[in-house]
Protein backbone atom coordinates (compact mmCIF):
# COMPACT_ATOMS: atom_id res chain seq x y z
CA UNK A 1 0.00 0.00 0.00
CA UNK A 2 0.88 3.54 -0.79
CA UNK A 3 0.38 6.65 1.71
CA UNK A 4 -0.23 9.74 0.68
CA UNK A 5 -0.61 12.41 3.84
CA UNK A 6 -3.44 15.01 3.14
CA UNK A 7 -1.18 18.56 4.05
CA UNK A 8 -4.53 20.57 4.23
CA UNK A 9 -6.21 18.38 7.73
CA UNK A 10 -2.58 16.98 9.23
CA UNK A 11 0.34 19.11 10.51
CA UNK A 12 -1.97 22.57 11.12
CA UNK A 13 0.11 23.53 13.66
CA UNK A 14 2.33 24.80 10.47
CA UNK A 15 2.06 26.98 7.39
CA UNK A 16 0.86 25.15 4.46
CA UNK A 17 4.00 25.88 2.90
CA UNK A 18 6.17 23.68 5.74
CA UNK A 19 4.02 21.21 5.87
CA UNK A 20 5.63 19.27 2.43
CA UNK A 21 8.41 18.95 4.06
CA UNK A 22 7.11 17.86 7.80
CA UNK A 23 5.37 15.04 5.77
CA UNK A 24 8.69 14.18 4.08
CA UNK A 25 10.42 14.19 7.85
CA UNK A 26 7.91 12.12 9.04
CA UNK A 27 8.92 9.33 6.28
CA UNK A 28 6.68 9.91 3.49
CA UNK A 29 7.21 10.66 -0.04
CA UNK A 30 3.68 11.74 -1.18
CA UNK A 31 1.01 14.36 -0.11
CA UNK A 32 -2.13 15.86 -1.12
CA UNK A 33 -3.92 18.78 -0.61
CA UNK A 34 -7.50 20.25 -0.32
CA UNK A 35 -7.27 24.11 -2.41
CA UNK A 36 -4.03 25.16 -0.62
CA UNK A 37 -4.80 29.05 -1.89
CA UNK A 38 -7.18 31.78 -0.19
CA UNK A 39 -8.84 32.44 -4.34
CA UNK A 40 -10.00 30.06 -7.23
CA UNK A 41 -7.06 32.13 -9.05
CA UNK A 42 -4.02 32.71 -6.91
CA UNK A 43 -1.26 34.79 -7.93
CA UNK A 44 1.45 33.49 -9.89
CA UNK A 45 3.84 34.07 -7.05
CA UNK A 46 1.59 31.98 -4.85
CA UNK A 47 1.23 28.79 -7.46
CA UNK A 48 5.28 29.25 -7.54
CA UNK A 49 5.86 29.27 -3.73
CA UNK A 50 3.53 26.28 -3.47
CA UNK A 51 5.44 23.96 -6.19
CA UNK A 52 8.79 25.31 -4.74
CA UNK A 53 8.13 23.83 -1.41
CA UNK A 54 6.79 20.70 -3.02
CA UNK A 55 10.12 20.22 -4.79
CA UNK A 56 12.52 21.50 -2.25
CA UNK A 57 11.01 18.70 0.44
CA UNK A 58 11.51 15.91 -2.52
CA UNK A 59 7.96 14.91 -2.12
CA UNK A 60 5.17 14.04 -5.12
CA UNK A 61 2.24 15.82 -5.36
CA UNK A 62 -0.63 12.90 -5.80
CA UNK A 63 -3.96 14.89 -5.02
CA UNK A 64 -5.66 18.32 -5.33
CA UNK A 65 -9.16 19.56 -5.31
CA UNK A 66 -10.09 22.23 -7.01
CA UNK A 67 -11.31 25.35 -5.44
CA UNK A 68 -14.34 24.85 -3.42
CA UNK A 69 -15.04 27.88 -2.07
CA UNK A 70 -14.90 29.38 1.68
CA UNK A 71 -14.98 25.83 3.23
CA UNK A 72 -14.85 27.68 6.91
CA UNK A 73 -17.65 29.22 6.16
CA UNK A 74 -19.55 25.97 4.77
CA UNK A 75 -19.06 25.99 0.93
CA UNK A 76 -18.31 22.46 -0.09
CA UNK A 77 -17.77 23.31 -3.95
CA UNK A 78 -18.38 25.56 -7.01
CA UNK A 79 -19.26 22.98 -9.41
CA UNK A 80 -22.65 22.91 -9.10
CA UNK A 81 -23.23 26.69 -8.71
CA UNK A 82 -24.50 28.65 -12.12
CA UNK A 83 -23.09 32.30 -10.25
CA UNK A 84 -19.80 30.89 -10.06
CA UNK A 85 -19.39 29.36 -13.14
CA UNK A 86 -16.56 31.47 -14.01
CA UNK A 87 -15.06 31.48 -11.39
CA UNK A 88 -14.32 27.60 -11.45
CA UNK A 89 -13.45 27.53 -14.96
CA UNK A 90 -10.83 29.86 -14.39
CA UNK A 91 -9.67 27.69 -11.67
CA UNK A 92 -9.57 24.72 -13.89
CA UNK A 93 -6.63 26.28 -16.22
CA UNK A 94 -4.78 26.83 -12.75
CA UNK A 95 -5.45 23.12 -11.74
CA UNK A 96 -4.54 21.98 -14.76
CA UNK A 97 -1.00 23.82 -14.62
CA UNK A 98 0.23 22.71 -11.57
CA UNK A 99 -0.93 19.58 -12.38
CA UNK A 100 1.40 19.53 -15.57
CA UNK A 101 4.06 20.66 -13.54
CA UNK A 102 3.97 18.86 -10.14
CA UNK A 103 2.70 15.46 -12.07
CA UNK A 104 -0.45 15.38 -9.85
CA UNK A 105 -2.87 13.15 -11.63
CA UNK A 106 -5.91 13.14 -9.71
CA UNK A 107 -7.99 16.16 -9.10
CA UNK A 108 -10.86 16.36 -6.42
CA UNK A 109 -13.95 18.13 -8.10
CA UNK A 110 -16.36 18.83 -4.84
CA UNK A 111 -20.35 19.23 -5.87
CA UNK A 112 -21.25 21.89 -4.76
CA UNK A 113 -24.31 22.21 -1.88
CA UNK A 114 -27.79 22.76 -2.85
CA UNK A 115 -28.38 26.52 -3.37
CA UNK A 116 -31.65 28.34 -2.71
CA UNK A 117 -33.25 30.54 -5.52
CA UNK A 118 -31.93 28.14 -8.26
CA UNK A 119 -33.85 24.90 -9.66
CA UNK A 120 -31.42 21.50 -8.62
CA UNK A 121 -32.22 20.72 -12.50
CA UNK A 122 -29.89 23.96 -13.34
CA UNK A 123 -27.46 22.95 -10.44
CA UNK A 124 -26.63 19.23 -11.98
CA UNK A 125 -26.74 20.95 -15.56
CA UNK A 126 -23.97 22.95 -14.36
CA UNK A 127 -22.03 20.76 -12.91
CA UNK A 128 -22.11 17.98 -15.33
CA UNK A 129 -20.80 20.97 -17.95
CA UNK A 130 -17.96 22.15 -15.66
CA UNK A 131 -17.06 18.57 -14.73
CA UNK A 132 -16.88 17.37 -18.66
CA UNK A 133 -14.39 20.32 -19.26
CA UNK A 134 -12.15 19.50 -15.84
CA UNK A 135 -12.00 16.05 -17.52
CA UNK A 136 -11.18 17.66 -20.86
CA UNK A 137 -8.39 20.04 -19.57
CA UNK A 138 -6.48 18.20 -16.70
CA UNK A 139 -4.08 15.75 -17.55
CA UNK A 140 -4.97 13.09 -15.19
CA UNK A 141 -8.57 11.80 -13.80
CA UNK A 142 -11.32 14.06 -12.05
CA UNK A 143 -13.18 12.52 -8.94
CA UNK A 144 -16.34 12.80 -7.51
CA UNK A 145 -17.03 12.83 -3.92
CA UNK A 146 -19.83 11.95 -0.91
CA UNK A 147 -19.39 13.88 1.86
CA UNK A 148 -21.14 13.69 5.64
CA UNK A 149 -21.65 16.49 8.01
CA UNK A 150 -22.91 18.90 5.19
CA UNK A 151 -26.68 18.56 4.96
CA UNK A 152 -26.50 20.84 1.94
CA UNK A 153 -24.43 18.66 0.00
CA UNK A 154 -26.75 16.22 -1.89
CA UNK A 155 -23.77 13.16 -2.57
CA UNK A 156 -23.57 11.27 0.36
CA UNK A 157 -23.52 7.82 -0.45
CA UNK A 158 -21.48 6.11 -3.44
CA UNK A 159 -24.53 5.77 -5.22
CA UNK A 160 -25.32 9.29 -5.82
CA UNK A 161 -21.65 10.51 -6.50
CA UNK A 162 -21.24 7.14 -9.44
CA UNK A 163 -24.68 8.59 -11.09
CA UNK A 164 -22.47 11.87 -11.61
CA UNK A 165 -19.52 9.86 -12.65
CA UNK A 166 -21.52 7.66 -14.99
CA UNK A 167 -22.74 10.90 -16.66
CA UNK A 168 -19.18 12.15 -17.66
CA UNK A 169 -16.34 10.26 -19.65
CA UNK A 170 -13.05 9.42 -17.23
CA UNK A 171 -14.09 10.33 -14.13
CA UNK A 172 -13.63 8.20 -11.37
CA UNK A 173 -15.25 8.01 -7.66
CA UNK A 174 -12.90 9.53 -4.80
CA UNK A 175 -14.05 6.64 -2.07
CA UNK A 176 -13.51 8.44 1.27
CA UNK A 177 -14.00 5.42 3.95
CA UNK A 178 -14.86 7.76 6.53
CA UNK A 179 -17.43 9.91 4.75
CA UNK A 180 -19.36 6.66 3.35
CA UNK A 181 -18.83 4.85 6.74
CA UNK A 182 -20.63 8.02 9.02
CA UNK A 183 -23.20 8.26 5.74
CA UNK A 184 -24.19 4.30 6.62
CA UNK A 185 -22.42 3.20 3.34
CA UNK A 186 -22.04 -0.38 3.46
CA UNK A 187 -18.83 -0.51 2.70
CA UNK A 188 -17.87 -4.04 2.03
CA UNK A 189 -20.45 -4.12 -0.65
CA UNK A 190 -18.52 -1.52 -2.48
CA UNK A 191 -15.06 -2.91 -2.10
CA UNK A 192 -16.83 -6.10 -2.94
CA UNK A 193 -18.36 -4.36 -6.44
CA UNK A 194 -15.18 -3.78 -7.64
CA UNK A 195 -12.26 -0.90 -7.45
CA UNK A 196 -12.54 -0.23 -11.25
CA UNK A 197 -15.05 2.64 -10.31
CA UNK A 198 -12.53 3.96 -7.80
CA UNK A 199 -9.85 6.70 -8.59
CA UNK A 200 -8.65 7.15 -4.79
CA UNK A 201 -8.97 6.14 -1.62
CA UNK A 202 -8.81 8.60 1.50
CA UNK A 203 -8.97 7.16 5.34
CA UNK A 204 -9.75 8.27 8.71
CA UNK A 205 -11.45 6.61 11.84
CA UNK A 206 -14.58 7.39 13.29
CA UNK A 207 -16.13 8.71 15.52
CA UNK A 208 -13.94 11.37 15.81
CA UNK A 209 -11.95 11.50 12.18
CA UNK A 210 -9.27 10.91 13.85
CA UNK A 211 -6.13 8.52 12.92
CA UNK A 212 -6.63 4.43 12.52
CA UNK A 213 -7.29 2.78 16.05
CA UNK A 214 -8.89 5.97 17.58
CA UNK A 215 -12.42 5.06 16.54
CA UNK A 216 -14.33 1.67 15.51
CA UNK A 217 -14.07 1.42 11.64
CA UNK A 218 -12.20 -1.92 10.50
CA UNK A 219 -10.33 0.14 8.31
CA UNK A 220 -7.17 -2.50 8.73
CA UNK A 221 -9.96 -4.95 6.97
CA UNK A 222 -10.52 -2.81 4.94
CA UNK A 223 -7.20 -1.80 3.38
CA UNK A 224 -6.30 -5.69 3.22
CA UNK A 225 -9.49 -6.24 0.72
CA UNK A 226 -8.26 -3.19 -1.06
CA UNK A 227 -4.64 -4.39 -0.94
CA UNK A 228 -5.81 -7.85 -1.93
CA UNK A 229 -8.30 -6.65 -5.01
CA UNK A 230 -5.55 -5.17 -6.78
CA UNK A 231 -5.57 -1.76 -6.31
CA UNK A 232 -2.64 0.20 -6.72
CA UNK A 233 -3.20 3.49 -5.81
CA UNK A 234 -2.53 6.47 -3.40
CA UNK A 235 -4.50 5.80 0.39
CA UNK A 236 -4.71 9.45 1.73
CA UNK A 237 -4.39 9.93 4.93
CA UNK A 238 -7.28 12.52 5.61
CA UNK A 239 -7.59 12.16 9.15
CA UNK A 240 -7.54 15.06 12.30
CA UNK A 241 -4.24 14.76 14.88
CA UNK A 242 -4.46 15.78 18.54
CA UNK A 243 -1.89 18.42 19.82
CA UNK A 244 1.53 16.80 20.91
CA UNK A 245 0.51 13.30 19.41
CA UNK A 246 2.37 11.05 16.74
CA UNK A 247 -0.18 11.16 14.04
CA UNK A 248 1.24 7.79 12.54
CA UNK A 249 1.94 6.05 15.45
CA UNK A 250 -0.17 2.99 14.08
CA UNK A 251 1.56 2.79 11.18
CA UNK A 252 4.75 0.22 11.11
CA UNK A 253 8.31 1.55 10.44
CA UNK A 254 7.68 1.98 7.29
CA UNK A 255 4.73 4.21 6.16
CA UNK A 256 4.58 2.27 3.02
CA UNK A 257 3.30 -0.83 5.08
CA UNK A 258 0.22 -1.89 6.19
CA UNK A 259 -0.16 -1.99 9.70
Amino acid sequence: MRYSVNCSILFTDLPILQRPQAARKAGFDAVEFWWPFDSAVPADAEVEAFIQALQEAGVQLTGLNFAAGDMPAGDRGLLSHPNRVTEFRDNILVVADIGRRTGCRAFNALYGNRLGGASEELQDATALANLALAAETVDGVVLVEPLSGAPAYPLKTAAEALAVVAQVPALKLLADLYHLAVNGEDVDALLRGGLDRIGHVQIADAPGRGAPGTGDLPLAAWLTAIDQAGYDGWIGLEYKANPGEDPFAWLTSDPKELP
